[in-house]
């Protein structure tokens, strides 16, 4: 049963009717007194609720409500319905613990997703805490054939992504650079409802604000200059299926407001067409930025932030998962053995023992192409520790001769300083794992600390 809140006839007649002929039970109520009595007497599964009910609000009763509401039944999901010029206020509501809101006017079948996820992610869990997760569990319930790894970590991730695909929730991956953040988002639209219909990876790092429009709505000839003939558009492309946005982070804010519009009301425009268009699409973004802090700091608007993640995704850097190194070199030999037609390729134990120990700061990305130039590079069926050693050494010398100041720039202490702070950021103040980086005792490491001023006391 579906609790309704609005003091206008026509929006709750209209909500009710449509929920109705979607399967769903529902009760309504006109104001917050009527509409606590009635979560209490019903218990409904879900609340869509106006956050101005009353022609005399400003949206703080239905603040003031949605805090009651949760306070009485804190794992009933509350969707907000606001207008457009109100989005500041649904983006405090879901600060308040709403699951999610609406812009009036609403397209029926998004509005229709939205209670349908809304109250999946409810649900309890499909699988029970106490069991012990495996890689083979999971591998029997969902296909994650593509991602390689069995650290405790990264399986209760694929339990998570398991667990969510099969809703059309709209999920922000978070990771470093080269973590698999689009394997994960491809793991989504594999385990989902939408597997037979498009996945369509766009990289928004790499569209400018210019022609972020063309790109993502596509274009009609002659709607400007050089649109010499139609174009379809990213979002045409991927209609039914998912769209996997990547490197949301470096969109800049005039395209914001053009992406929020299409995510808030699942409509478009082509250039050069007046026509609207619907969308019926799942939205999974990914960066490798902290949004968080974009958004105090202005860069990043707070209304799409909590629209792009529904569900937040987070995948470990490889160094929190050293014990799938491994798995992830033989697999990567794997495939080079069919590549290069090199059917008796081997890595030491010896040399994973080594690869194992390595920071590797470009994660999965990073050790793919090490094993991969090292096999191109040493020419040898069995690759040793030296080989690895070779070809990792003399890609960070490349890198250090470029992020080396020019002569004067710096005095010797000042880069030692420089060194000893990255490094402490690096192993995340470890000062064991920072003093065996930078070849020296634990004891010289602390005294350079104190000499510098470096604190360290979070270091162990």
């Amino acid at each position: 049963m579906i609790l309704i809140i609005d003091d206008d006839v026509a929006v709750r007649a209209s909500l009710s009717l449509l929920l109705k002929q979607a399967g769903y039970t529902t009760v309504q109520a006109t104001n917050q007194p009527e509409a606590l009595e009635a979560a209490v007497k019903h218990r409904p599964q879900l609340v869509l609720m106006d956050m101005n009910f009353s022609m005399e609000t400003t949206g703080e009763d239905g603040l003031q409500l949605l805090g009651q509401l949760k306070e009485l039944y804190p794992a009933i999901p509350v969707i907000l319905i606001t207008g457009w010029g109100s989005i500041n206020l649904a983006v405090e509501g879901i600060k308040a613990g709403a699951a999610d809101f609406i812009t009036k006017p609403w397209n029926n079948d998004y509005l229709l997703q939205a209670v349908q996820t809304a109250i999946d992610l409810s649900l309890p869990a499909r699988e029970a805490a106490t069991d012990k997760l495996t890689r083979k569990k999971l591998d029997e319930l969902y296909d994650f054939s593509m991602i390689v790894g069995e650290d405790a970590g990264l399986l209760q991730v694929l339990r998570n992504v398991g667990q969510i695909s099969a809703t059309d929730a709209s999920i922000l991956i978070e990771g470093e650079s080269g973590t698999g953040k689009e394997l994960i988002a491809e793991a989504i639209h594999k385990n989902s409802h939408r597997a037979k219909a498009p996945f369509v990876k766009v990289n928004l790092g790499g569209i400018s604000a210019s022609l972020f429009e063309s790109e993502m709505f596509g274009h009609r000839r002659g709607a400007f200059t050089d649109a010499k003939a139609d174009r379809v558009g990213r979002f045409e492309m991927a209609n039914k299926g998912t769209i996997f946005l990547d490197e949301i982070g470096e969109l800049d804010m005039s395209s914001q407001v053009k992406l929020l519009r299409v995510l808030q009301d699942r409509t478009y425009e082509v250039l050069g067409d007046s026509r609207s268009r619907n969308l019926d699409i799942r939205v999974i973004c990914a960066t490798n930025r902290d949004l968080r802090e974009m958004v105090l700091e202005g860069k990043f608007r707070e209304d799409l932030y909590y629209r792009i993640n529904l569900i937040t995704v987070r995948l470990p850097a490889l160094r929190e998962r050293p014990q799938d190194i491994p798995l992830l070199v033989q697999h990567f030999v794997n495939n080079l053995k069919k590549t290069y037609h090199k059917q008796e390729l081997e890595v030491s134990a010896k040399a994973l023992t080594w690869l194992k120990e390595q920071p590797l700061p470009g994660n999965i990305r990073e050790l793919k192409n090490l094993v991969e130039r090292t096999v191109l590079v040493s020419g040898k069926s069995l690759l040793t520790e030296d080989d690895f050693m070779n070809q990792l050494q003399g890609g960070l010398r490349k890198q250090e001769d470029k992020a080396l100041p020019s002569v004067g720039a710096m005095t010797l202490d000042e880069l030692e300083a420089s060194m000893i702070k990255k490094s402490m950021a690096h192993y995340n103040n470890n000062v064991s794992k920072v003093a065996k980086a930078l070849g020296v005792s634990r004891g010289s490491l602390y005294r350079r600390l104190e000499k510098f001023n470096i604190p360290y006391d979070a270091a162990e």
